[in-house]
């Protein structure tokens, strides 16, 4: 992984279920960590390797491997929240993260 690529301040949130006065679960995000990462908007070949296997997969983001994240979190660069569809750890080496992700409306934050 050549660490210069990864260029962009990358929050990775979990979700939790809380009730509010009225007893209605609402959905919270809270922060699990802040990493560099590198976002790469799939384009061309990689677009279409991309709607082979998710056809909502729209970008990419790489991040140094971090522990206990789990598929179903969300991740946040500025404004921008990407909704993780899969997560691949390269060869199981524990060196990195791929994630393939959607954008989701900026208001759904």
């Amino acid at each position: 992984m050549e660490p210069g690529r990864l260029r962009h301040r990358v929050v990775v949130e979990q979700s939790s279920r809380a009730g509010d006065a009225m007893g209605q679960a609402i959905e919270t995000w809270t922060t699990f960590a802040t990493v560099w990462g590198d976002i790469q908007p799939l384009r061309g070949r990689d677009f279409i390797a991309a709607q082979a296997s998710n056809s909502e997969v729209t970008t990419k983001v790489i991040i140094r491997y971090l522990a206990g994240i789990s598929p179903k979190w969300r991740l946040k660069y500025g404004a921008q929240v990407y909704q993780i569809l899969e997560m691949i750890n390269p060869g199981m080496k524990n060196v990195s993260l791929e994630f393939m992700c959607k954008e989701t409306p900026q208001s759904a934050t």
